[in-house]
């Protein structure tokens, strides 16, 4: 989960995650999106598929990345539950 944190923590890595959710893309497809380095954004692609966040398949020579919506699922399950109370009389007077 902590990966998962980092990964979420940095404007770029959430904006790849933004570009990803419509269509899968290359590294070269994304870096085009931003004024940084490929090196840069490989760095981000890699700390996005370590977290599980993005998903990549290499096809000839390329590599493209996708996201993995099932990370996100389990995060938003993990948050459910945290919100949840933790049994029914925890808001009852003793």
């Amino acid at each position: 989960m902590n990966t998962l944190f980092k990964a979420l923590n940095d404007q770029t890595r959430r904006d790849i995650l933004e570009l990803l959710k419509d269509k899968d893309m290359t590294a070269g497809d994304i870096a085009d999106k931003f004024a940084i380095s490929k090196p840069s954004i490989s760095h981000h692609l890699d700390l996005l598929r370590q977290a599980g966040l993005v998903l990549s398949v290499k096809e000839g020579q390329f590599i493209y990345y996708s996201i993995n919506t099932t990370v996100m699922d389990e995060m938003l399950k993990w948050i459910i539950q945290l919100k949840s109370p933790k049994n029914n009389n925890a808001n009852e007077e003793v």
